[in-house]
This record gives structure tokens, sequence and C-alpha cells, in this order.
């Protein structure tokens, strides 16, 4: 597996799209059942690529990630051959930018020295979609880019 088993709910969401994807492979629901009950590890495979299946589809089309921490705001653009990072540190403990309040000041003190602005470009790897996916899996969130796109307007960059 390449990337990550979907969890329980994520696979009782796509239930019919999981029943699709047997039924390409010629699997009935008597034989899934038959496969899951005599051929555990034969079911945990199929379970293992209908997963990357699905991340595959997801990453092809992620545009925008979001990471916010209490005193870092990470927002990417994710583009064909390299990825764009407008990030904010906030040099005050006392804000938390994952709470209402503590955004809230953050939009009204745009301008205060407390924030630091970064712009940086990153070529990606290899693989696009495992670097992706590993920004993911360290917390960000896929999203359509509305504050990336405010900041980005705000810094004056393209």
């Amino acid at each position: 597996m390449k990337y990550a088993r979907l969890t329980k709910e994520q696979f009782e969401e796509l239930h019919q799209e999981f029943i699709n994807f047997l039924a390409t492979q010629s699997i009935t629901a008597e034989e899934w059942e038959d496969i899951k009950k005599n051929k555990p590890e034969a079911a945990e495979q199929e379970l293992d690529v209908f997963s990357d299946l699905v991340w595959y589809g997801v990453l092809n089309k992620v545009e925008y990630l979001e990471h916010i921490s209490p005193q870092q705001l990470h927002l990417f653009k994710c583009k064909e051959k390299d990825m764009h990072l407008i990030a904010l540190k906030i040099n005050n403990e006392a804000i938390d930018l994952t709470t209402k309040d503590g955004f809230a000041w953050l939009r009204d003190n745009l301008l205060s020295d407390s924030i630091e602005f970064y712009n940086a470009k990153k070529d990606y790897s290899d693989d696009k979609l495992m670097d992706i996916f590993t920004l993911i899996q360290q917390g960000a969130n896929i999203t359509k880019g509305e504050l990336f796109q405010y900041f980005e307007k705000l810094i004056g960059q393209k």
C-alpha cells in the first residue's frame, strides 16, 4: 500500500464505490463475504488497493492545503511542478490561531510587528502526490484556497 488505509468511517462513506470496485474485479457480494471469512489476507489486500485508488484520486485534485497551529499558519498552493508556501509566524504566545479569538486577533493585527511573513517555493520530489500526502499526514487540510489567495494578494505575489 502506497498511502494509508481508509478508516472504517471512510469505507462506510464510500460503500457504494467499494462495491463498484469489487464488481470491476468480478467479485460478487457472496464472494466478498467468503474472501473476508476464508482469506483475510486477500481481503486486506483488496482494502489496501481500494484505499490507494481513493487516495490517488483525491491527491490528484488537491490545489490548496492549510496547516494551522497555535502560532503558525502554513498555506500551500500545489502547482504542477512545485508548491508555493505562504507562512505566518506569530511571536506572541498569548495568541492561538486555532481559536476564533486568535484568528480574529490575526485579522485585526496583520501589520503588527508580532507577525512574520514567509514566502517560498519548493520543487516536488520525484513523487508529487506523496509530497502532498505527507503534508496531509502531518496535519494539513485540503481547502479551496481562500486564505492562500487572500494572503497572496496581501503580499503581492503570484
